[in-house]
């Protein structure tokens, strides 16, 4: 790790002004910074602390009934929050799954979503692999038992966000500013994949931090749940996630509208309206669950050693439909 110095600046305009310049980096809880760091993946001459601005700070439940998280918002702060739990259900529960409570309680919202892949290659210091601008994914003929198995290629990592497909199939966007000014960018617009841009992972510009993310309210009848299936039961990444939205009117047991999401499947959050549709389709009942599922995983193209996802993905996407519905599943 190379010596750098961290710098607070005053406000927000100072922050986005020392990123732009070549080599500094933002920090708020540092979880993945130092882990960056540490293999040799980002040098930063400096570091820039955004854990004071205010601007950044804070839960605010409008009376719009909107949800605003500031994106050095602790982790655990949103998986406890009342209201979030009771209306934002989906976004408590992702919260609430993200690594332990001790990181729960030093990582941020906007570092959840911005976290780096986990991809063994990408971290590995003495492997020059095609995200960190070399001409090779070796996760095709190498060890891909956690890889893509949607939306992959030429690199075929995943997005190891937990809250972030929750704030997606919450139709949440984010609050971008830099020195170009303000910008609001839908989060299901923000990431990138691999065929756009290989080395990266989201269309954040030089200089510029997300300062909050805005949550639209639901309606009356939306019912949300998120849901992962990891390989134990503490600290670890999802093998496969899923966040669940349905809205249905009162009393009735057909859905006019929904969302799926899944996480850890592809390169970025990976929405799927085909099981959108399939829901839509008639009587809400495990049937129709199970159609949905299959139907979200109806394109997967499995690597050598990761199809076991295919199946756990199925399984995933149809208990979070149930839980959602208020359904018991078989």
């Amino acid at each position: 790790m190379n010596r750098f110095e961290v710098i607070t600046p005053a406000d927000v305009a100072i922050a986005s002004r020392l990123l732009a310049e070549n080599g500094n980096v933002a920090f708020a809880g540092g979880v993945d910074v130092i882990d960056l760091s540490k293999q040799n993946i980002v040098s930063p001459a400096a570091l820039v602390n955004l854990k004071g601005l205010k601007e950044l700070d804070g839960i605010e439940l409008r009376p719009s009934g909107d949800l605003r998280l500031g994106a050095t918002v602790k982790l655990s702060e949103v998986s406890e929050h009342p209201a979030i739990r009771a209306r934002f259900t989906a976004i408590a529960e992702a919260a609430g799954e993200a690594a332990t409570p001790q990181i729960r309680n030093l990582g941020t919202v906007g570092g959840n979503i911005l976290q780096r892949p986990r991809c063994w290659y990408f971290r590995n210091p003495d492997v020059n692999c095609l995200k960190k601008g070399g001409d090779t994914c070796y996760s095709i003929g190498g060890l891909n038992r956690y890889h893509a198995i949607l939306g992959g290629g030429p690199s075929f990592i995943v997005h190891p966000s937990n809250l972030a497909p929750a704030l997606i199939a919450m139709r949440a966007s984010a609050t971008i500013v830099g020195p170009s000014g303000q910008r609001s960018v839908e989060l299901e617009k923000f990431f990138t994949l691999p065929a756009v841009d290989p080395k990266r992972e989201n269309s954040l510009k030089p200089g510029e931090i997300i300062t909050e993310v805005i949550v639209p309210a639901p309606s009356a009848g939306a019912r949300s749940h998120y849901l992962e299936a990891r390989e134990k039961q503490s600290f670890d990444w999802p093998l496969v996630s899923v966040a669940i939205v349905l809205d249905r009117a009162p009393g009735a047991n057909t859905v006019r509208d929904a969302r799926v999401v899944m996480g850890a499947v592809a390169p970025i959050p990976w929405r799927s309206p085909e099981a959108e549709a399939a829901l839509k389709s008639g009587p809400l009942d495990e049937s129709r669950a199970r159609a949905a599922a299959e139907a979200a995983l109806k394109d997967a193209q499995p690597m050598s050693d990761n199809a076991y996802k295919v199946v756990i993905a199925k399984v995933i996407v149809r208990r979070a439909i149930m839980s959602a519905a208020g359904l018991e599943a078989a």
